[in-house]
């Protein structure tokens, strides 16, 4: 029973990777970290897929062994920030429109604290 609920959350959490990769608001890394956390308990032939992957196997590995988060990663993470706080402030009337910018200081904060590699 706990490893298909594994297996179904690390599904979940790559379906909304995917849709990370698309909205600017959504995370993408970390919802990868997660499947292959998922994985590592429900299925390695997935695990393996995922830490060999080209654009995610190494940030996965940072993450495992130091728990660091790359500059790029950062940048990437800022700039992600950026547009939604943007998107947000154009598009969506006060004070929901201040919600991306709460995220972005707490989670933002939280990334930037993060060892690099």
């Amino acid at each position: 029973m706990r490893r298909h609920f594994y297996l179904a959350t690390g599904f979940i959490c790559i379906g909304l990777a995917i849709i990370g990769a698309i909205l600017p608001l959504m995370p993408t890394t970390i919802f990868v970290i997660l499947a292959a956390y998922c994985f590592a308990r429900s299925s390695p032939e997935l695990e393996a897929r995922l830490l060999e992957h080209p654009r995610f196997g190494k940030h996965i590995l940072l993450w495992r062994e130091k728990g660091a988060i790359s500059r790029t990663g950062k940048h990437a993470a800022a700039a992600a920030f950026a547009v939604s706080i943007a998107a947000s402030l154009i598009f969506v009337r006060l004070p929901w429109s201040l919600l991306p910018v709460a995220a972005a200081l707490i989670i933002g904060g939280w990334i930037w604290t993060r060892p690099e590699a």
